[in-house]
């Protein structure tokens, strides 16, 4: 084989109904289906080379050369992906976030979908967005949801076959924007993929998942509609509904911190004297604040206001994992 190169891009995804907890840790089939939006302003941008001078695979992360646990978790997805041409050809695997990773952001969701784009396209294989779908749900669950563009559902589905993201609606149906607080950029000592797996051992976990489609269908409704009346009431709901499960598993995930307790205090009342505003909150202490575009810059001026944010991050509705 000689050297063959791609170069990708992928969005990060907010999650509106939640992923946690897989039927199937090695496949990472989900106990539910999910719903998210990419998010157009943030990205990992990969670019791969196979090589065949090289003895290894080589991963080069944000400039600094990863090894251990980081390297392990590529270098699997990728022999998945050699598998399916037949090859045994090491990459030089260079990969950028302009985000903060780690830090309930989905970075891993922008890593995978543009690495399994990338490795594809350097390999010449053709595939289909459902299928390209399945496989970055094999590096990262929500991976799948990064490749579509837009508002996008993942199927539950059955098996490998039928667990795929789809998009529901374009990313201009509906001007949102997520204004996320940053209150932490340090890398969680418990990871997603650990948090999976603890999943099954929370009391609650059953009926959260048993409830998860009546939360799906009323959050596309709202997405459809345009109706965010009903969307923050269900996306509030879902997140808090994930975090009882960390909190309840064994042993217990805290990944709210005081200031992130302060923030979805804050938009609730936001929310009452006028102002449509909601909150979400993904694996890490960081807080989406979903509003409509219009409110914007409203909302970031009162988070940046608050002593214990950071920074604030204003982004909107993505398009799809594309080679550039």
């Amino acid at each position: 084989m000689t050297i063959s190169s791609a170069t990708a891009l992928a969005h990060p995804n907010i999650a509106f109904i939640k992923y946690w907890g897989n039927r199937d840790d090695s496949l990472r089939l989900p106990q539910n289906g999910s719903i998210s939006m990419n998010l157009a302003e943030l990205s990992t941008r990969t670019m791969l080379t196979f090589d065949p001078s090289l003895p290894r695979d080589i991963f080069d992360l944000n400039g600094t050369r990863q090894s251990g646990e980081s390297l392990h978790r590529v270098t699997n997805h990728l022999n998945i992906i050699r598998g399916l041409r037949g090859v045994s050809v090491h990459a030089h695997i260079m990969s950028e976030n302009n985000f903060p990773a780690d830090a309930g952001i989905a970075s891993s969701a922008s890593a995978f979908a543009a690495l399994t784009l990338a490795a594809v396209s350097a390999l010449g294989i053709e595939m289909s967005e459902k299928d390209l779908s399945r496989l970055a749900r094999r590096g990262s669950g929500s991976a799948c949801r990064s490749i579509p563009g837009g508002y996008v559902e993942w199927y539950r589905g059955n098996t490998d076959v039928d667990s795929f993201a789809v998009s529901f609606a374009e990313p201009g149906h509906w001007d949102l924007a997520d204004c996320i607080a940053i209150v932490d950029i340090g890398q969680k000592k418990v990871g997603s993929s650990l948090g999976h797996t603890l999943a099954k051992s929370s009391p609650l976990q059953e009926a959260r998942v048993l409830d998860a489609d009546r939360r799906i269908d009323i959050c596309k409704q709202a997405i459809r509609n345009r109706d965010f009346t009903a969307l923050a009431e269900v996306i509030e709901l879902d997140s808090n509904l994930l975090h009882a499960i960390m909190m309840t598993s064994h042993p217990p995930l805290y990944y709210w911190m005081p200031a992130t307790l302060e923030i979805m205090y804050a938009v609730q009342s936001w929310r009452k004297t006028g102002t449509p505003v909601a909150f979400t909150v993904d694996a890490g202490p960081n807080v989406h604040v979903i509003c409509e575009s219009d409110s914007s810059k409203q909302v970031r001026q009162r988070l940046s206001k608050m002593p214990m944010v950071k920074d604030v991050i204003v982004t909107h509705p993505g398009g799809k994992a594309r080679l550039v």
